[in-house]
């Protein structure tokens, strides 16, 4: 782990982000339809709508977290969602992943945020047992939500 650097994304890396993303999804039985221009605009654009941070080792990546900001505002209260979480099939159980989620809960924490949540699917048994050791705790589900798209 010594020669692994968790960095903020850069240009560079955006093409290797979106094979890994495109991956995620597919693992999930999704059809990723993210373009390198979504991931500019929502990376690195005027007004970034995600913050992502890569594991690098001697330039290869080797994973990727994603989060998005979340708020209570009735509590004053900033927080962050974990929003995906991805390692290399080779890469994991080396402890990249740890790797990952430390780095997020220390930017989460340095953007002034409270609290950090992260999903899983719920047959993931493995990522539930990472989170919980990472310090997460299991929340009740939140109840009806709605949306409308646009």
């Amino acid at each position: 782990m010594n020669d692994i650097r968790i960095r903020e994304i850069r240009e560079a890396d955006l093409p290797s982000v979106l094979d890994m993303v495109r991956g995620l999804a597919a693992h999930h039985g999704d059809v990723a339809q993210v373009t390198l221009g979504d991931l500019r605009r929502d990376c690195l654009g005027d007004v970034p709508w995600l913050r992502v941070l890569v594991a690098d080792k001697a330039g290869a990546l080797l994973g990727y977290a994603a989060l998005c900001p979340l708020a209570q505002m009735q509590f004053g209260v900033r927080g962050m969602d974990l929003h995906h979480l991805l390692v290399t099939a080779q890469e994991r159980g080396s402890g990249v992943g740890r790797a990952l989620i430390d780095a997020s809960t220390a930017l989460t924490k340095s953007l002034g945020c409270r609290y950090m949540t992260v999903g899983t699917h719920p047959d993931n048994t493995a990522a539930a047992q990472v989170y919980r050791a990472a310090g997460f705790d299991c929340l009740p589900p939140p109840g009806p939500r709605f949306r409308v798209k646009f």
